[in-house]
């Protein structure tokens, strides 16, 4: 069927950019928001874009509902958590079987696998989907993920097509991630990615200008030259780099990154839930992922300035990142752009890893290749070079085993390729005191993921002297399983 009018509940900085979107790809769209202003907004844009005839506002769900069409189709751009329930209960006495709700905020995948529970006892279709790129992808065309069950995806899936980001090949990045909650639990792990890409980036840059004394400008020409060739080719955070660093204030003519304060606080004031859903499933599903995490508690440390100036206080000193003594500086800078890319790949790894887990436990047939098509444009991850690299990987995902990427031998040799470089980096940063996080947790990563001389038998060691939790012996595991071991040492007597 062809949908040709839908309701966008919510109309921030997401909702309003698809609103304008779907109203310039033909669409009646009907608005409805707790601020009025907001609408109005969005209303006052569309007339601007030529297309103020598509769209009008409701204060109410009882004349929303009444005009649209049948079935009736709404797209929901709300915050994590309990609005969403208020929304849905809100609706639910005007809504008919058949009705389709698009869920399209950062909503948690629990959250909505509990909602399409509720909608199927009515007859109602409710698609969980991720939407990435940001706010001004979301009014020229962001990536989507959707998730559900297959008749209602096959429904809107031509809607969506419609609006997504277009790839090089001029294909839709959206596509069929699986059931249930999929969509939702594949846009958290691209977040929780993304959260490790941009520690990497950012680290890089700060080396570039703290550690190299290269200026904003030289920075961006660097990063011109990494977007347009080699292994960060078409990657998203790099090029966004290019502007930010050569950004000036109109008003005063001053680069607009001096004025930054170092502060990413999304986490603790609750604007962002997938940094922390993405790190809280890595470990639940019992899948390192560290370039992941710590990413995250850099944000967090980052997050209360006012408490890190009370910690310097009493350290009585800081560490800053000191200038760094590299012989030849453009090898270095072809170092940390190696770094920057095995990180990245890093992050890449571990996402998917946790979502393979979560999908062969909960059934969702997730479409790896759909996944990676939705990343290919659009999306903050966006990465050519590694899209690539994984294209034949995942476009077969259904022969391969995708327990551990690690396993294959096309990322094996990317990730050794690039580890002399990553070790130098890293060598160089904790020398000279630069903060390197993710950066240095890919490089341990690569080393335990592959080490079988790990400290942990120490740890093991420890661990069944005082807690009597069991060991197996070097000469008789044949399996190596992650099993409880058959063997304890009565180290000292009770």
């Amino acid at each position: 069927m062809g949908i040709e009018k839908l309701a966008m509940i919510g109309c921030g900085s997401m909702g309003g950019g698809m609103a304008l979107l779907f109203a310039e790809k033909g669409l009646q769209i009907s608005l409805q928001d707790p601020s009025e202003d907001a609408m109005k907004g969005i209303k006052s844009q569309a007339e601007k874009d030529g297309v103020g005839d598509r769209v009008s506002i409701y204060k109410d769900y009882k004349s929303l509902c009444g005009s649209l069409g049948s079935p009736k189709v709404f797209v929901f751009s709300l915050p994590h958590g309990s609005v969403g329930d208020t929304v849905f209960d809100g609706l639910l006495p005007y809504l008919d079987k058949g009705d389709i709700i698009i869920d399209a905020g950062n909503e948690h995948w629990m959250n909505t696998e509990r909602r399409q529970g509720k909608a199927v006892l009515r007859g109602i279709r409710y698609v969980g989907m991720g939407v990435s790129g940001g706010y001004q992808a979301a009014r020229r065309g962001p990536s989507m993920c959707p998730g559900g069950d297959d008749e209602s995806l096959d429904i809107v899936l031509p809607l969506l097509q419609k609006a997504a980001a277009k790839d090089p090949k001029g294909n839709a990045c959206v596509g069929k991630a699986g059931l249930g909650g999929s969509g939702h639990y594949v846009k958290m792990l691209h977040n929780g990615i993304e959260h490790g890409m941009m520690s990497a980036v950012s680290e890089a840059w700060s080396i570039m200008v703290h550690g190299l004394d290269m200026s904003y400008d030289e920075v961006a020409e660097t990063f011109k030259k990494w977007n347009s060739e080699g292994e960060l080719r078409g990657t998203f955070l790099i090029d966004i780099g290019i502007r930010i660093c050569t950004a000036k204030d109109p008003k005063t003519g001053e680069k607009v990154l001096r004025t930054v304060e170092d502060k990413v606080v999304q986490d603790v004031t609750g604007e962002e839930g997938t940094g922390i859903w993405s790190n809280t499933e890595s470990v639940e599903e019992h899948i390192p992922a560290p370039t992941l995490s710590v990413a995250h508690f850099l944000r967090l440390a980052s997050s209360d300035r006012h408490q890190r100036r009370r910690i310097q206080s009493a350290f009585g000193t800081s560490y800053p990142p000191q200038k760094l003594s590299v012989n030849d500086k453009s090898a270095f800078v072809e170092d940390l752009r190696q770094a920057v890319y095995a990180a990245s790949l890093c992050a890449y790894v571990q996402g998917l890893n946790v979502i393979n887990k979560t999908n062969s436990a909960r059934k969702w047939h997730i479409d790896f290749s759909a996944v990676l098509q939705i990343w290919r444009a659009g999306c903050i991850i966006q990465a050519d070079y590694i899209a690539d690299l994984l294209a034949p990987i995942l476009d077969n995902y259904q022969s391969k085993d995708l327990t551990n990427l690690l396993y294959e031998p096309a990322i094996a040799a990317e990730l050794k390729r690039t580890k002399p470089a990553l070790q130098r980096v890293v060598g160089q940063a904790v020398a000279g005191d630069h903060v390197v996080p993710a950066i240095s947790a890919s490089l341990e990563y690569v080393k335990y993921q592959t080490g079988l001389e790990l400290p942990t038998q120490f740890y093991e060691a420890e661990l069944d002297y005082f807690g009597k939790h069991m060991y197996d012996r070097t000469d008789e595991d044949k399996e190596e399983a992650p099993t409880e071991g058959k063997h304890h040492f009565e180290w000292k007597k009770a």
